[in-house]
Formats: C-alpha cells, structure tokens, sequence
C-alpha cells in the first residue's frame, strides 16, 4: 500500500498503533476505502484461483 501511496506521489502519516480517529469517513473517503477494499477483495479472490483478472489490454480496450 505504501508503494502506491508513494507512486501517485501522496503524503501520509502513521498513526500510532492503537490509535483510532473518532470521526466517521466522509463520503469520499468513504467511497475510497470501498474501492480499496474491493480491489484487494478482488486480489485475494484472484491469488485464490476463484476468479480471472483482466488483464491490462482488456482495461485499456474498455478506456478507449
């Protein structure tokens, strides 16, 4: 995850283990860690064998 967060070029802070924010997500984190959770849902199906990824020349074909 850090190399992600480094390749898109973000910042970041670790928290403190055991440390928890009191606020609720608002909609754009929430929709983001939705995302980020199915992605890695996905992933572990894939590493699995229960599903097929597509691969990058099925996605770019869906862009364009």
């Amino acid at each position: 995850m850090l190399a992600v967060i480094r390749a898109l070029g973000l910042s970041y802070e670790v928290e403190p283990a055991g440390s928890q924010l009191n606020e609720p997500l608002n909609k754009a984190e929430q929709a983001m860690y939705d995302r980020l959770e199915e992605s890695f849902r996905q992933i572990k199906l894939h590493q699995e064998g229960k599903i097929e990824l597509k691969t990058i020349e099925e996605v770019l074909a869906e862009l364009s």
